[in-house]
């Protein structure tokens, strides 16, 4: 097996230790989640920040590491702090 990462390495010992459920009603879930996806990726709002220079070239550097744009980044950043959702 190749190397795993920390975060792939929890959801490995979460899966083995039986720790995850069937989801109830997984066409609904489904669709869900398609939608959230859908509205995830509609960029329909410009949004015009300023920040430091050390941390947007900080930023573009974990972009080019992940292979991402640095707007995509900046964007998906924003969008799990908003949701809630635990930025690694």
């Amino acid at each position: 097996m190749s190397k795993l990462n920390k975060y792939e390495k929890e959801l490995l010992d979460s899966f083995e230790k039986n720790e995850w459920k069937s989801v109830p009603n997984l066409s609904k879930r489904k669709n869900e989640v398609k939608e959230y996806a859908r509205d995830t990726v509609r960029k329909n709002k410009r949004v015009n920040i300023r920040i430091s220079e050390r941390d947007l070239n900080e930023l573009q550097r974990i972009a080019i590491r992940e292979g991402l744009p640095y707007q995509t980044l900046i964007s998906s950043i924003l969008h799990k702090y908003v949701n809630g959702i635990p930025i690694h």
